[in-house]
């Protein structure tokens, strides 16, 4: 490595454990610089000994948690992020290795109960994975070192990339240690950087304190100090009556309460949502308590040690929502989990950040330890009087607010979809951080959120309160690339083109009519479905849609078009000029097909078991956009239902962005003669399929601006599958 001295010294340096977030301003622009590659050092180094917790190699492949990738996954994908953000800012000329680059893309967060299909990926060896780790080691320390530096850094800035690529990596060595605590025992052993607490004992009584409302305002402005994630900035003004919140966070003894009640067993606690969850996944008590009704132990990161009913316990928001509303009925009060904006009353409470703290006042930081500690440990006495215990730290603490962007929200163009995928109302904010948060993840700024079901080092506090929950609402699209793709799907028709998606639906039904005489229109596969418009079309005859993306945006963004049967959003006129439009699918008589389909974020050439026994597969300009298309035409046949039909569009547009030129069906010379990539599908699909009709041109327009287009010809051959 060419930065190996660096790195010695990091790995004996005593600082490893230093995780405060890298300040951005300054006088001395070259100080800045090393300060930023030792924090990128600290954190890639630490990141690397989190996975030493691992007790073999096999470990790497084991499913900690059946809706997540195997930890190999995440052990490349914090490294890949760098390289492909990089490269998408323009800022390094060319991708290190785009298979991997590709593999290791996507997988934070969890989309649905549904199983991952890992047999399709041939994962590589942690050898592998640590050598290509070396190298954007250096990629990234180079790029540190020559790339230029204006103070502060700001949201436009190279070097707000790397800061970028790096608080990315701190989350991740968070989202890791919770799957590595999932792992069976066996897999894992314990490591001297990452230390228990070896204290526990008897468990306070929680009470209900009394805390002074407030005029809460949220939202940093772009000259931040630190780096911060684009749902930070913004400005937003709560005006907060006076409650009640319990002095300690619920600890496990608390808790013991709900379980021996039969709070999993008792459906009126849970709401729907809560309740199909807990009857899916059969719980009985929280997820890392182990043994049985009096005899229950704990699990720790590597380690099942005796129940320490002082810590705090770990659950997702629909086990928390659902003792609120035990804890309700036994107490006859109000209970319920804080709002985002409660929270603030409290953490105002503590006068520093993160940055500023000479000791972190709360176990997080991983300034104490790697594990949960006493709720009794870390108390912050108040201006009423009132004193309060783990404000921040120890576990991160549910919240009853959905996130959405604060008013003024803008997504980051080099990582647009962080935030907008989770504007969803399925993802709640938790707040304060746990022992494992370090960097921007410790900032009383940070917001980040999870789905309900959602494990993390999480806990809660409760409130009571009279006080409604009252959500924000994003009320217009704003990430420009799913905007561009709402109008290309919903939008005007430009140059007398027909629209796309539309056309393509529509041509779909008049080939399933003709060509796939006596099949029922049962069920219908939409691959690439983008924003959802042709799945819509398809879901006017067929009984049964499902439509698939890579993009969580598009998928986000289809799903609520389902559910709402409208989307507002902007398209860019010129400059800094927007016209703002909403798509309605009652204008268009598609509300009623629209509930017909069902919308998920994957990839085509790893598609689950479950999508099998269609009628009829589009797969609408995907192929040249797959890293391994052959792979995935030579499989397709298995979920085509007999005499069913394969549709594909596709403009041929081969680029080694997407598809190296080794997996390219055609575009090149084969044995001196062109070889298209008509000639690829034929070579392909002959085995399974029959050409059914001549190939036809399909023309397309995406907008970009008022005055710029992009016409495209798509290409759309229609193949029917042979018999068995």
């Amino acid at each position: 490595m060419k930065n190996s001295q660096v790195l010695n010294e990091i790995l004996n340096a005593s600082d490893l454990l230093v995780n405060k977030t890298c300040v951005l301003v300054g006088d001395e622009p070259s100080k800045k610089r090393e300060e930023i590659r030792q924090y990128f050092h600290r954190t890639f180094t630490l990141y690397e000994h989190l996975f030493e917790c691992l007790a073999n190699d096999q470990a790497f492949y084991e499913a900690a948690n059946t809706l997540r990738h195997p930890l190999i996954f995440y052990y490349g994908h914090t490294a890949t992020f760098f390289i492909n953000k990089l490269h998408v800012a323009k800022l390094i000329p060319q991708r290190l290795n785009p298979k991997i680059e590709s593999m290791f893309a996507i997988g934070v967060d969890e989309m649905s109960w549904d199983d991952l299909n890992e047999k399709n990926y041939d994962w590589p060896s942690p050898i592998e994975v640590r050598e290509y780790r070396n190298q954007v080691r250096d990629i990234v320390d180079n790029f540190i070192q020559t790339t230029a530096i204006d103070l502060p850094v700001a949201w436009e800035d190279p070097l707000w990339i790397v800061m970028m690529g790096i608080e990315h990596e701190r989350i991740h060595l968070e989202t890791s240690s919770v799957l590595i605590r999932q792992l069976p025992i066996e897999f894992v052993k314990p490591h001297f950087l990452f230390l228990e607490c070896p204290g526990h004992g008897s468990a306070p009584a929680n009470i209900l304190l009394p805390v002074k409302g407030k005029n809460i305002k949220q939202g940093k402005v772009k000259k931040e100090s630190v780096y911060g994630w684009d749902n930070e900035y913004g400005e937003l003004e709560t005006n907060v009556k006076d409650f009640k919140a319990s002095q300690y966070l619920v600890s496990n003894k608390e808790y013991l309460g709900f379980v021996e009640d039969s709070g999993y067993q008792t459906e009126r606690f849970w709401t729907e949502e809560g309740w199909a969850w807990a009857s899916h996944a059969k719980a009985i008590h929280p997820p890392f308590w182990a043994g049985k009704k009096g005899c229950y132990s704990y699990r720790t990161m590597t380690r099942i040690i005796e129940m320490p009913w002082d810590w705090p316990v770990d659950v997702n928001y629909l086990e928390a929502n659902a003792f609120c509303q035990w804890k309700s009925e036994k107490t006859g009060r109000k209970i319920r989990l804080p709002t985002e904006a409660q929270w603030y009353c409290l953490r105002e409470e503590i006068a520093d950040d993160q940055p500023d703290w000479e000791s972190a006042p709360g176990n997080i930081n991983l300034e104490h330890w790697a594990s949960a500690c006493p709720v009794t440990k870390f108390p912050t006495q108040c201006a009423n009087g009132s004193v309060f215990y783990d404000i921040i730290g120890n576990v991160w603490q549910w919240t009853e607010t959905p996130i959405d962007g604060l008013p003024g929200f803008e997504a980051h163009n080099i990582y647009d979809d962080f935030s907008i995928p989770t504007f969803d109302g399925k993802h709640n904010l938790i707040k304060g951080g746990s022992f494992f948060s370090t960097g921007n993840s410790a900032l009383k700024s940070s917001r980040y959120a999870f789905r309900r079901h959602f494990f993390q080092h999480a806990g809660f506090r409760y409130v009571e309160s009279e006080e409604a929950v009252i959500a924000i609402n994003n009320q217009y699209e704003t990430d420009e690339q799913v905007s561009q793709y709402i109008e290309f799907h919903f939008g005007d028709e430009y140059h007398s083109v027909a629209n796309y998606a539309k056309a393509c639906g529509d041509l779909c039904l008049e080939y399933f009519a003709t060509k796939a005489k006596g099949s029922e229109a049962k069920r219908a596969l939409d691959l690439g479905c983008a924003i959802g418009r042709t799945s819509f079309e398809l879901a006017t005859v067929f009984d049964y849609v499902d439509g698939i993306d890579f993009s969580t945006r598009f998928v986000s963004v289809a799903t609520q078009l389902k559910e709402t049967g409208a989307q507002r959003y902007k398209i860019r006129a010129e400059g800094d000029l927007f016209d703002f439009k909403e798509a309605r699918l009652a204008d268009l008589q598609l509300d009623e097909a629209a509930q017909k389909c069902n919308f998920w974020q994957g990839d085509a050439c790893n598609l689950a078991d479950k999508y099998a026994n269609y009628n009829l597969i589009f797969a609408g300009n995907l192929i040249d956009r797959l890293y391994d298309p052959r792979f995935f035409l030579s499989t397709i046949h298995e979920r085509l239902a007999d005499n069913g039909l394969l549709i594909l569009t596709s403009p041929y547009t081969w680029i080694e962005e997407f598809t190296v030129s080794e997996k390219w069906l055609g575009g090149y010379k084969r044995d001196g003669e062109n070889f298209s990539t008509l000639d690829g599908l034929k070579e392909v699909l002959a085995s399974n399929f029959e050409l059914a009709d001549k190939p036809r041109d399909v023309p397309f327009v995406i907008r970009e601006t008022a005055r710029k287009f992009q016409h495209s010809i798509a290409q759309m051959t229609v193949w029917q599958r042979k018999p068995r």
